[in-house]
């Protein structure tokens, strides 16, 4: 692990993150491109690990995005993105993205993602990261839960690798 100092979960979090809905976002469904939700939660979860590592960071994985409901036209979407957990050089990062009718306020749950991004040094190799510290009881679920997943993902990476 790193020597620098474990950081909390606010320090890099991205609360509300704020992109209104246009025409030009429509899919042929008349529902928003799921991709272009995709490309931005990888943007902003970029952004998180960036600033909790204070490296260059890439995307190493992506795993369980779920759309839970459409987002429509004139709907504003919110982001929010935070660090649950971080191992040596990756980092585990939650995405969760609602959708807000800007006229009457409702507002819906519309995806949810993990991402890992891994931090690199000036030579392009991977470089320890700062451990997070949770600040709350549903950070500290997120860090718990975040453990678990990553089990998971080093199973089936094992299992796909010995074949």
């Amino acid at each position: 692990m790193t020597d620098r100092p474990a950081k909390p979960v606010s320090a890099s979090a991205v609360d509300k993150h704020v992109y209104k809905v246009f025409p030009n976002d429509m899919n042929s469904h008349n529902t928003v491109f799921g991709g272009m939700i995709m490309a931005k939660c990888d943007r902003l979860a970029l952004v998180v690990a960036e600033r909790h590592s204070a490296h260059v960071c890439v995307t190493a994985a992506v795993d369980s995005i779920h759309f839970r409901a459409p987002a429509k036209g004139n709907d504003t979407l919110l982001f929010n993105l935070s660090l649950n957990r971080s191992w040596g050089s990756s980092m585990e990062i939650g995405a969760r993205v609602e959708a807000e009718n800007s006229y009457t306020g409702e507002v819906r749950h519309i995806l949810s993602a993990y991402f890992t991004f891994v931090a690199l040094d000036e030579h392009g190799k991977p470089v320890d990261v700062p451990q997070v510290i949770p600040e709350t009881r549903e950070q500290t679920r997120r860090f718990d839960n975040a453990g678990i997943r990553r089990q998971a993902r080093l199973e089936t990476r094992g299992k796909l690798t010995s074949r």
